[in-house]
């Protein structure tokens, strides 16, 4: 690689060479890639670096470099705080008869999944292929990761897409049945899975809630996001094994807690080609403390506050999730899904997702498919008078997009 630079720059022209090293050293600083980009234009005058190859090209280059040094960097974090690694293993599971939700449990199934469009199969019951398993993704109780997947039974052994579905706090891989149906009946291989300290993975109603308690006390897990990425990848390791799979066509979706899921592993792994972001966050961070409380108050009474402000927002963040509301929030690592099929949806009265702090991430990410001259890639749609909710055209507009990007 630095042979490579130092030809298109000067065979001879030693300061040519020091320009290069010292953007290459600025890759590993916690600077944002937009940060990092200006480095290296600046390096590059300032030494009157004249190289004959196209702008864009270099540009994309780095880039390219600076997005990798990103990921590594997250992937590092997520590595920080994670049992002896395992070899991957498939073990067998039995279908949850009775799920576990925590908090209050839904009165009745999710209108707006059951809308889920869907193809009408005769006898479709009796077609359904379901496999219950689980992985191994790290040492330990939460290495075992439960899985779901719902498939119809093919006497030809046909390579299909697959979409990995991500559910909200509280809930369960099981709550996203309806869902998991409907993509099934039209072709795809729907998985689900249970996050870290949910479903399968908790042992009573309080189980995430302690978990995140824990993790502000002694700082060794973090159960907010970051540990179910982690098992993320290990299930894009799963899926990629698969014969019947397009390995190319992975999308992944999730709703709130389980957009944000999304999110930073399509950031993090490039298997996961197409994805849907429901209620995506963003830099007020502070509009989730209510969904999980707990954790916050334990911190103020920590740090001898008479209220939850600012200072002991940002200290829980910092501690459950390093880096999230700053090297890794959404600004710096949305716009790196890029030149994937991004589609994004949010309520216009969102209160934990507030649409005037969505739009710098919105308007980078747009700049990020202009670059890459995939614009037609990346769509953002805002529904009216709805706030922190799925809705059944919510639900249509993503079938439509897996549709778009992910059947033949």
């Amino acid at each position: 690689m630095l042979m490579y630079y130092h030809n298109l720059l000067s065979p001879t022209c030693n300061h040519h060479v020091t320009a290069f090293l010292a953007s290459r050293i600025a890759l590993n600083s916690p600077a944002p890639v937009s940060q990092l980009l200006f480095y290296y234009k600046y390096n590059r005058s300032s030494h009157h670096v004249h190289v004959n190859v196209g702008r864009r090209n270099f540009e994309k280059m780095e880039l390219e470099e600076a997005a990798a040094n990103l990921r590594s960097r997250f992937i590092q974090v997520l590595r920080s705080r994670r049992s002896p690694e395992v070899p991957l293993q498939t073990l067998p599971a039995k279908p949850v008869v009775e799920p576990l939700y925590q908090g209050t449990p839904p009165s009745q199934p999710s209108e707006a999944m059951e809308s889920c469009p869907k193809a009408h199969i005769h006898n479709f019951k009796e077609l359904l292929n379901e496999e219950n398993l689980y992985l191994t993704t790290e040492e330990g109780e939460q290495g075992r990761l439960p899985v779901l997947i719902l498939s119809m039974k093919e006497n030809t052994h046909s390579k299909r897409p697959a979409v990995v579905f991500l559910h909200s706090t509280n809930k369960c891989k099981e709550w996203l049945r309806p869902l998991l149906e409907g993509y099934a009946s039209r072709g795809y291989i729907a998985v689900a899975i249970d996050s870290r300290y949910h479903g399968e993975r908790a042992k009573n109603h309080t189980t995430y809630e302690d978990a995140l308690v824990s993790s502000w006390k002694k700082g060794d897990t973090m159960p907010f996001i970051y540990d179910t990425v982690w098992d993320l990848l290990k299930l894009a390791d799963y899926l990629t094994k698969r014969d019947d799979i397009n390995h190319s066509k992975i999308g992944i979706t999730g709703e709130s807690l389980g957009g944000m899921h999304a999110w930073f592993a399509a950031f993090a792994d490039t298997r996961y080609s197409v994805g849907f972001q429901w209620a995506i966050d963003n830099n007020q961070w502070h509009a989730r403390v209510d969904s999980i409380k707990s954790v916050f108050e334990e911190a103020r009474i920590d740090l001898g506050k008479g209220t939850i402000d600012k200072e002991v927002v940002e200290k829980v963040w910092n501690r459950i999730a390093p880096g999230l509301a700053s090297e890794f929030d959404s600004i710096h690592t949305v716009p790196l899904i890029a030149p994937r099929p991004l589609l994004l949806l949010n309520g216009e009265k969102d209160p934990r997702c507030p649409m005037e702090g969505l739009d710098v991430t919105i308007s980078t990410t747009q700049k990020a498919f202009e670059d890459a001259q995939s614009l037609k890639h990346f769509k953002v749609i805002t529904e009216v008078g709805i706030g922190h909710q799925m809705t059944s055209s919510m639900v249509k507009e993503t079938s439509d997009w897996f549709d778009k990007f992910l059947q033949p």
